[in-house]
């Protein structure tokens, strides 16, 4: 439940998969939304994920599709290399997306990861409601 409405999600995850990268086009195609995951004590995973947004982009035919950027690993501060300002500021960059810290291992944030992911989804879809409705009421007729 996401904001007292049921959600469905079917999640793939396709980190560290190099054996299935001829589909994994296909499976962004059929997305409808994606969480940019880095790990916080990874300088490497975080400038990686500009390449994975751009391929998403180019794959979707530069159309907007819902994005969470998620920090992992929040709990090892001692190993951070990444810290929440440069996470914000990149999120802030992709249009504002949602952002956030959590840590699989302990559990920390992850429900609000995949809630922001259905929030995003939702709000797309609102979005694209409202310009048909905007699409379909604005036509002029000339006789």
């Amino acid at each position: 439940m996401v904001d007292d409405k049921i959600a469905y999600l079917d999640i793939l995850d396709t980190a560290g998969q190099e054996e299935y990268s001829a589909l994994r086009d296909q499976w962004v195609r059929e997305g409808r939304a994606f969480l940019l995951v880095y790990s916080c004590s990874s300088r490497q995973s975080f400038e990686e994920i500009n390449g994975f947004r751009e391929r998403i982009a180019m794959v979707n035919e530069d159309q907007v599709m819902p994005m969470v950027l998620v920090g992992n690993k929040c709990d090892l501060d001692a190993e951070r290399k990444v810290s929440t300002e440069e996470g914000q500021k990149l999120a802030n960059s992709y249009g504002d997306i949602p952002f956030i810290e959590c840590s699989a291992l302990k559990g920390i944030r992850c429900s609000e990861v995949f809630y922001a992911a259905v929030r995003e989804i939702r709000r797309m879809d609102d979005l694209n409601s409202k310009t048909k409705e905007v699409k379909k009421s604005s036509w002029c007729m000339i006789l």
